[in-house]
């Protein structure tokens, strides 16, 4: 195999930001108190699964089932995890229960959502997040499954997982199983590399940064209301993606939450996938996706990575939220601390 030369320094960044990782982790108020983070997943662990948005497939459902129970866990589905009402996965009472049921589980090791879709911002607010803290676990989803990440981080700063969901979709890949698996069988860091081949790749602010990765699904961040479950992001790591939504779109979700301040204090900002609405056509002299992200996040004065493999595009990656990380825009590097303990 020929020696690419680049390989050596990028193994000895990864390894100075892996460090940093584990040491602002043993240097943090979380690590001291101990047992915030859900214990890794160990074969026969349950992995209890709810449908706060909206509906999928039993089809879905049985592709995730099948790749969580070939790594010898278990999976119990609530009562309407597979049942339709409109566009939502069921009414509002019956998902809350089921989503609370999964909270509270006295066993399970795991939550993982059906999908995402939209109708978790309905419930959000009944949600018993605090459960966790007595029955510790791993939550699992994106998307729309941003409302319940940001409510743990909110209530209980219990680290989440941001992660494609049981209804297991046709841009997943084994690269991204195998993430999964890694993320939640293991304590490892999850370090994750700019790939050039995204789109979002040339979204960049030069500089590294540290702190606690928090973010998700820019659409759901901006229908967060202003007082209600956002967690502090002063000194943290953004993570930001999006699905389908028009460029002007994007400037005023972005337009909105700053001029709210959410974003007053951010140490970086990590960039995964802009999947762009197949409405929204370009033309000559508009701006770009890109332009929009580096017009909007260019002049927050803080490190901005871009074309991470995060969100709803072909072959994304799992990534941990609610711990620390190192953003390194010269190594092209996003390191996570694990959401999971031995």
């Amino acid at each position: 195999m020929a020696h690419h030369p680049s390989l050596s320094r990028r193994a000895l960044i990864g390894g100075i930001a892996a460090g940093a990782v584990a040491a602002a982790a043993t240097a943090s108020p979380a690590a001291a108190k101990g047992g915030r983070k859900p214990k890794k997943l160990v074969p026969g662990d349950l992995v209890v699964v709810p449908a706060p948005g909206g509906p999928s497939t039993a089809a879905a459902v049985a592709r995730g089932t099948a790749i969580l129970e070939s790594w010898g866990l278990r999976v119990e589905l609530t009562e309407h995890a597979l049942d339709t009402f409109g566009y939502l996965s069921a009414p509002d009472e019956d998902r809350l229960a089921d989503l609370n049921y999964a909270l509270a589980h006295p066993e399970a090791k795991a939550l993982m959502t059906v999908r995402g879709g939209y109708g978790t911002t309905r419930i959000i607010d009944g949600a018993d997040v605090e459960a966790l803290e007595d029955h510790p676990k791993l939550v699992i989803g994106y998307s729309d499954i941003t409302a319940l990440h940001f409510a743990v981080a909110e209530q209980t700063r219990i680290p989440t997982l941001h992660s494609p969901m049981m209804a297991w979709s046709s841009n997943n890949t084994a690269a991204t199983a195998e993430s999964l698996k890694a993320a939640i069988m293991t304590a490892d860091p999850v370090v994750l590399t700019r790939d050039p081949a995204e789109s979002t790749a040339g979204v960049e602010v030069p500089g590294t940064a540290s702190g606690k990765l928090l973010g998700g699904n820019l659409s759901l961040m901006a229908a967060e209301p202003d007082r209600s479950n956002w967690p502090d992001l002063d000194g943290a790591i953004l993570l930001v993606e999006e699905v389908e939504e028009a460029r002007y779109r994007v400037d005023n979700m972005l337009t909105r939450i700053i001029r709210a301040g959410h974003f007053d204090g951010l140490a970086g900002i990590a960039v995964g996938q802009f999947v762009p609405h197949p409405l929204d056509e370009h033309k000559p002299g508009e701006w770009t996706m890109n332009e929009v992200l580096l017009d909007k996040l260019g002049d927050l004065g803080v490190p901005v990575l871009g074309g991470l493999k995060i969100g709803h595009d072909l072959d994304p990656r799992v990534v941990p939220l609610g711990t620390e990380a190192v953003l390194d825009t010269d190594a092209g590097t996003l390191t996570v601390e694990a959401a999971v303990k031995d």
